[in-house]
């Protein structure tokens, strides 16, 4: 195994374990998911039954308590073989969960963690607006303190998972005045008086999982339901965002894996000028650098995760797996389709899908633009 001196016998026997179930469960039901933009319900109990929802929430809660190791290796596991199914799994240990486990009280962990890490709840994560992407400092969502609690008014969008889901961390700013440092973290329930969901987006790739716009208007919500404390919530934000990058950094080294497995199975398979592709030197040269590059990611999402299972700072290494990873994925997948021929433009081969899936992962926590800014802003710290 590449960078094995990253993990342990566990986490070996827990990769095992994963890589069956996506070649058994979770590879047969991919195409089908993008097809219909449905990701089954059966399918997500699955999911839930093994204890992929809830890997790093704590065990009291329900959960596994794995570390980021774990989280990483397992996102890859399942990513090469379905990518819908990769968003669920990153999202309900990431974006969903962990500022309820970094920030929470004890009573706010049982209210919601136990249900995520056994599939009956599903939790979406309201930061993105229509003029506030990646600048969600300049967010215009606001809660109002009244008596009890807050009156919250947002307009969310690409939010994802948001149709299908039971509750949503929403930040809203309770002191507009101060910016990034006047914004706070609630957690609403999606059948409150007052919210609402837009139509689900119809999106090029990773599909299954709905995204959409959340609306709040004039939404009470307890002041129970504030997330640690007013006006922290952009440094909740922002330590989420930090593990959710490994995981999209692990995620679409999944994805450029199955489209190195598609180009090699391809390109043994296919003949041309009287032999198969992959013996003419210029294809094959094009695929050592493929998977020169994949092998460089790996050790970079992999180092990453070990640093911060030792506690150290990782804004630096997420930002820079989560960049050159995804970057490359798109560029393997590119190649790995070009290998293909006119028959990698047709949906009867699973580059054609691996490649759409991949291009989201530039996007999603966080663009490769803003990578560069956090990677040259921890430079010149």
């Amino acid at each position: 195994m590449q960078g094995r001196a990253f993990f342990d016998e566990d986490h070996l026997a827990l990769l095992e374990g994963i890589e069956k179930f996506a070649e058994g469960v979770l590879a047969p039901r991919a195409a089908e998911i993008d097809e219909t933009e449905v990701f089954p319900k059966e399918l997500m109990q699955q999911i839930a039954d093994i204890g992929l929802f809830g890997m790093k929430i704590p065990e009291e809660y329900g959960g596994l308590g794995l570390d980021t190791r774990s989280y990483a290796l397992a996102l890859e596991a399942v990513n090469r073989k379905n990518s819908a199914a990769g968003i669920i799994v990153s999202q309900a240990n990431s974006l969903s969960t962990q500022a309820v486990v970094k920030f929470g009280t004890p009573e706010q962990k049982e209210a919601w963690l136990p249900g995520v890490a056994d599939g009956s709840r599903v939790i979406a994560f309201g930061l993105t607006e229509p003029g506030a992407g990646s600048d969600n400092a300049s967010m215009k969502a606001k809660a109002e303190k009244v008596d009890g609690g807050y009156i919250i008014n947002a307009q969310k969008t690409f939010i994802t998972a948001a149709p299908m889901a039971d509750n949503c961390l929403l930040f809203a700013k309770t002191a507009p005045e101060l910016g990034a440092k006047g914004i706070s973290c609630f957690m609403i329930d999606m059948d409150m008086k007052g919210v609402s969901t837009g139509k689900p987006e119809k999106k090029m790739g990773c599909r299954g999982i709905p995204v959409s716009d959340l609306i709040c208007e004039d939404v009470f919500v307890p002041e129970d339901r504030l997330i640690g404390e007013e006006n922290k919530g952009f440094t909740a934000a922002m330590k989420t965002l930090s593990i959710a990058r490994i995981g999209a950094a692990a995620s679409a080294l999944g994805i450029a894996q199955s489209a190195m497995d598609e180009a090699v199975k391809y390109t043994r398979e296919r003949v041309q000028f009287g032999k198969p592709l992959y013996k003419h030197q210029g294809l094959s040269f094009m695929m050592a650098d493929m998977e020169a590059k994949l092998r460089a990611c790996r050790l970079l999402v992999y180092q990453a995760a070990y640093k911060a299972d030792m506690g150290e700072e990782v804004n630096m290494d997420a930002s820079v797996a989560k960049y050159l990873t995804t970057e490359t994925a798109c560029e393997i997948a590119d190649k790995a389709l070009q290998l293909h021929g006119g028959y990698g433009y047709v949906q009867e081969y699973p580059i054609e899908r691996i490649y759409r899936d991949a291009r989201f992962h530039r996007l999603g926590e966080g663009t490769s633009q803003i990578q560069q800014l956090i990677i040259g802003r921890e430079l010149f710290k």
